[in-house]
């Protein structure tokens, strides 16, 4: 009896390993990389790209054979998509989508990891209303996969808009729109027969946009200092993306499919705009798409479904310059065609990319921290770093490599650490967060996993006239702050002449 026992624990102990990694595999974040653009970077420098910043999971809007060459080999898992214009013929025949899945996939497929398949993209937008052909393309198109015994590998599914929705507000009311229903309601069941997730196209910035007086930016932005109540749950509210998500949420249990899950195929905010846009800047972005990271990647969920997991695509990889449209339009990258960053963003939501816009930290009463600006430049984070990590005395062992602030490696998670260590040392007081500027006092703790960033009753030094952080203002610097500022100087100068990369 007692082997018998002991043999069932060491059973089910293996079978609860085996299935850890799935059930608790967390949500994830990524791109989408649009080609509407007559300036971008090969396939190849994109994979290098992508790869570069750690980003893992990429939708691509065709299946483009020199873009999934570009991908072959490497951990980054792709969405392929069915463009509308294909789905009449794909709906018509079972051998035009086994021809397609051939041609398109089977010769790229497995050293290109390929995930998931979009058949049809927005379909109640497109000015060729194909809705109709969409069900029917995705029956064929699984049904080629089945063929081939990789309907379990690559999942089957079609992008939609909002407009899906006749009603959004409160999310409780949350209601598919009838005019749809006649492709939807398949669409569903086949969704849930085959256990693929909806997706989603949404994008707050447009709400704010069109309604810049009903909806307040902060709420748009992940911000929102004050809640809004769903009047027939209860629920609180502080962003809008919670509140889009939920209202699908329920307008997929009005019709009875609870098991289906929600992907968000794009999301974002664009970095510039005509003049009537004027909430289309490179701060809001920022703040947009760093906030949506965290969330995320913190799997908070919703207020309707906390916890629950969320993968999400940020819209776009790069400005994208034939797009029609307002300004905006074009405008929608993190990247620039020639590949530098239009503002930094930390994919793995851990680091501190941004902290005076975060969503989901820790807030601390009468309790601040000094992390690095993330609109300081590369070379005056340098110069910093290097005069705290120096001169400043601080113990920059923790951001070394396998220490536990090293990840994530860059400059403005490096630079965050430094800065408020020597900000706590030195009596946390306005001047020692100043750093020329590059430094911001913020009341969320930036600290994650095991790096801890410290706090106010730490070892704490007394601030003194040769150890101030530079100031940018001198006249209000404390006294002796001249000669440290001058010290800073030199340093810096001596970095640049010695050309230091690194701490």
């Amino acid at each position: 009896m007692a082997a018998t026992r002991f043999a069932l624990i060491i059973f089910a102990a293996s079978l609860f390993l085996m299935l850890l990694p799935d059930c608790c595999s967390g949500s994830f974040i990524g791109i989408c990389y649009g080609r509407n653009a007559d300036d971008l970077p090969t396939p190849d420098k994109v994979s290098q790209l992508v790869q570069l910043h750690k980003i893992k999971y990429v939708r691509i809007y065709d299946s483009n054979i020199q873009v999934l060459k570009a991908f072959a080999n490497t951990p980054v898992e792709l969405m392929v998509g069915v463009p509308n214009s294909d789905l009449l013929s794909l709906s018509q025949f079972q051998s035009n989508a086994d021809t397609w899945l051939r041609n398109s996939i089977l010769p790229y497929y497995p050293a290109t990891k390929i995930t998931y398949i979009t058949v049809g993209a927005e379909v109640t937008e497109s000015p060729n209303n194909a809705s109709m052909f969409v069900v029917p393309a995705m029956t064929n198109v699984l049904t080629a996969l089945k063929k081939v015994g990789l309907h379990k590998k690559i999942r089957v599914s079609s992008t939609h808009s909002l407009g899906v929705l006749s009603r959004s507000f409160p999310p409780s009311a949350g209601a598919f729109n009838s005019s749809h229903a006649y492709f939807l309601k398949p669409m569903l069941e086949f969704l849930a027969e085959n256990q693929s997730p909806f997706m989603i196209d949404m994008y707050p910035y447009y709400a704010y946009r069109d309604s810049p007086k009903k909806v307040p930016l902060d709420y748009a932005l992940f911000e929102a200092s004050s809640e809004v109540i769903d009047p027939n749950t209860g629920l609180l509210y502080t962003s809008m993306f919670d509140a889009q998500i939920d209202a699908i949420y329920f307008a997929l249990t009005a019709l009875n499919f609870r098991t289906i899950k929600i992907m968000v195929t794009e999301t974002g905010w664009p970095s510039k705009g005509s003049p009537k846009e004027t909430a289309a800047t490179p701060d809001n972005a920022q703040r947009y798409n760093a906030n949506l990271i965290r969330h995320v990647i913190n799997n908070t969920g919703t207020p309707a479904k906390p916890g629950q997991e969320l993968d999400v695509y940020i819209f776009s990889l790069f400005n994208e310059n034939r797009k029609p449209g307002l300004e905006s339009e074009r405008n929608w990258g993190l990247f620039y065609p020639d590949q530098t960053s239009v503002y930094n963003l930390d994919f793995t939501g851990r680091g501190a990319v941004d902290m005076t816009t975060s969503a989901n930290i820790t807030r601390s009463n009468g309790t601040t921290w000094c992390i690095a600006s993330s609109k300081a430049s590369q070379m005056d984070l340098q110069n910093a770093v290097d005069w705290a990590c120096g001169p400043g005395n601080v113990d920059c062992t923790a951001i070394q490599p396998s220490q536990p602030c090293y990840e994530p490696d860059n400059l403005v998670s490096h630079a965050s650490y430094a800065f408020n260590s020597y900000y706590q040392q030195n009596g946390a007081s306005d001047v020692a967060c100043s750093f020329g500027g590059t430094g911001v006092k913020v009341d969320k703790d930036p600290s994650y996993d095991n790096c801890i960033y410290m706090r106010a009753g730490g070892n704490n030094k007394t601030v003194t006239g040769n150890t101030t952080a530079m100031s940018s203002t001198s006249s209000t610097a404390h006294k002796g702050s001249s000669s440290l500022i001058y010290g800073f100087v030199l340093v810096t100068s001596l970095s640049i002449l010695l050309n230091i990369q690194r701490y």
